[in-house]
């Protein structure tokens, strides 16, 4: 990988301020060290979102508006999650468990007023699966993102895309805890984060290859 001199198409990936009393967010440590790097001949380009509802969407609408990426990849963080998480899903609801960092807590909110039920991810992301596995890097499919604030994003992003740019490829990722963090949480799984940025170059690489899905078996029984 290379560091951009110069003007070139984007891929746009954002991470997330810590939340919860955590003091780091895994997601923004590995996404923020890829800020720059090329990956066939696209510039990545990073952002920390706020933890926060409905601010954390406008930052990302201003970011899509001012880089015109052709992929955004938003991540964060699933402590309790083993794997890398790849969504499928993202439901036009906020049911927050916690405060988020503003101290709001949204409960059976709908996202979007007159917006659909849910929204897929328009990424490859059996692909990426196989692929993370191919590299030997701990990945599931996962059908539910929550309804904290990672879902809002992953929703509002989806949104977007369906309302004013179709061709526009957009998707979340969960990761899990880093281990400085999983030892304050006795019993916690982590993963290091030289894996992680692995693993999201290895899911850029797949979704800037690849226009349509495989269809293998990748589902879960409960």
């Amino acid at each position: 990988m290379t560091k951009s001199t110069s003007t070139m198409a984007c891929v746009l990936i954002t991470g997330f301020a810590p939340f919860g009393g955590e003091a780091i967010n895994p997601s923004w440590q590995a996404v923020q060290k890829l800020d720059e790097t090329i990956i066939m001949k696209h510039k990545i380009c990073t952002l920390e979102l706020a933890c926060e509802f409905n601010t954390s969407i406008s930052q990302l609408i201003n970011a899509i508006e001012s880089h015109n990426p052709e992929i955004v990849l938003c991540i964060g963080q699933a402590g309790g999650r083993s794997e890398i998480s790849i969504e499928r899903i993202a439901i036009n609801v906020d049911d927050a468990r916690i405060k988020d960092n503003a101290g709001n807590q949204p409960i059976d909110t709908p996202i979007e007023k007159n917006g659909p039920d849910a929204y897929f991810t328009n990424l490859p992301i059996k692909r990426m699966l196989h692929a993370l596995h191919n590299n030997n890097i701990p990945a599931t499919i996962s059908n539910t993102a929550g309804t904290y604030v990672c879902n809002h994003v992953m929703y509002g992003l989806m949104h977007y895309i369906n309302e004013h740019c179709a061709v526009m490829k957009g998707g979340f990722v969960h990761i899990p805890y880093l281990p400085s963090q999983a030892v304050h949480h006795s019993g916690a799984p982590s993963m290091n984060e030289e894996t992680v940025i692995d693993a999201l170059k290895v899911i850029v690489d797949q979704a800037l290859n690849n226009e349509s899905d495989i269809k293998v078996a990748a589902g879960t029984t409960h």
